[in-house]
């Protein structure tokens, strides 16, 4: 077995599994709560408390949608696209507030979403794989 073909897997099942997390547990401690620490974060920038808060009560459910998503590997091209506009997104905040300790971390996650993106074809261990196996004609995303 090519080494690729297990390690793209893995990453996607790791990368999943944070990307979920991050947005479940969010989700569990009450995405108000968070919303309104990220409001407080962005006192000083030029963006409305209202836009950081209305982004803040979406950014839970939309990690947990597209962690679950790239954990099983359904619609992964799609997932990792999203994944890469949120992260994006939050490289737009972390660097507005110049927290740069939290931009670099969004290099590291916008560097994953990439080589997943790229090694798609390599995405055997997947809903995804499995889908284009059982529908004729079917084709992995």
């Amino acid at each position: 077995m090519q080494i690729g073909l297990l390690a793209t897997p893995l990453l996607r099942v790791i990368l999943g599994v944070n990307i979920a997390v991050h947005g479940l547990s969010r989700i569990l401690a009450g995405p108000s709560m968070f919303a309104h620490a990220l409001a407080a974060k962005f006192a000083p920038t030029p963006l409305s408390p209202r836009t950081v808060i209305a982004f803040a009560l979406s950014l839970p459910w939309v990690e947990a949608a597209v962690g679950t998503l790239v954990l099983f590997g359904l619609a992964s091209r799609t997932a990792y696209s999203i994944g890469m506009l949120v992260i994006a997104a939050l490289t737009f905040g972390a660097t507005l507030t110049q927290d740069w300790d939290a931009a670099g971390l969004q290099l590291i996650y916008a560097l994953i979403y990439t080589v997943l993106l790229a090694t798609c074809s390599n995405n055997c261990y997947s809903v995804d794989r499995w889908m284009a196996k059982t529908t004729p004609g079917g084709v992995a995303a």
